[in-house]
């Protein structure tokens, strides 16, 4: 039976663990709401529950912390997005409706609060940290972009879309749904509603499988 000190030492790294997550989700709503050069360290410490010498012990000064925060959203949008095109390795009988709801659930992605605010704060701060740039893109766009790349071949191969170059096509069916959701959605600065959604992302596929599908 393990002493409690031997359970102690293996408490310390998740509870260490668990209190930088806490800080950084913390920090992303301090972010958001105030951006980088009015939010405190004080309240994002409030926030996530801790004291403040622990988000410096943590994250070394605010520069630190904003970057780390940044990268874990992108991550997380990544993470999210990725999940989604997991449904189109097998889409089914029925292609069309397969990606019809494939591309509204990124479209309601790119709508949530959290896309919205990483986008803003990166475009903000671009002049500050220039490499968040591709921090963000390379974890969000690039790397949506070269997941749904290797969807489209699948779908290729298995005689779903015909022969096409993937990357290529994963780069125009996401512009179909990026480039009218920025003007719908004016930057991101007014709501979308779910129908608007809904017809946005049909379009999209619509216009896709129009260039791309066999039937």
């Amino acid at each position: 039976m393990a002493s409690a000190a031997t359970t102690a030492a293996r408490a310390t790294p998740r509870g260490r663990i668990d209190k930088r997550q806490a800080i950084l989700d913390a920090a992303f709503d301090v972010f958001a709401e105030h951006g980088y050069a009015n939010a405190l360290v004080q309240e994002i410490a409030e926030r996530a529950g801790v004291a403040k010498p622990t988000v410096y012990n943590h994250f070394t000064d605010k520069e630190g912390l904003f970057r780390a925060t940044l990268t874990a959203a992108a991550q997380a949008v990544m993470d999210g997005n990725i999940t989604v095109l997991d449904r189109m390795r097998s889409p089914g009988a029925d292609l069309r409706a397969t990606m019809n709801d494939v591309a509204y659930q990124l479209v309601r992605s790119c709508c949530d609060r959290r896309s919205r605010s990483l986008r803003w704060l990166t475009y903000a701060q671009v002049a500050r940290f220039p490499d968040l740039i591709e921090v963000v893109q390379g974890c969000t766009s690039l790397r949506i972009a070269e997941a749904m790349a290797d969807r489209l071949a699948r779908l290729t191969v298995s005689g779903h879309l015909r022969p096409c170059d993937p990357a290529l096509a994963a780069e125009q069916f996401l512009a179909l749904i990026t480039g009218p959701l920025e003007t719908r959605s004016r930057l991101g600065t007014r709501k979308v509603t779910t129908a608007e959604m809904r017809a946005l992302a049909e379009a999209a596929v619509d216009t896709f499988l129009r260039a791309y599908g066999t039937d």
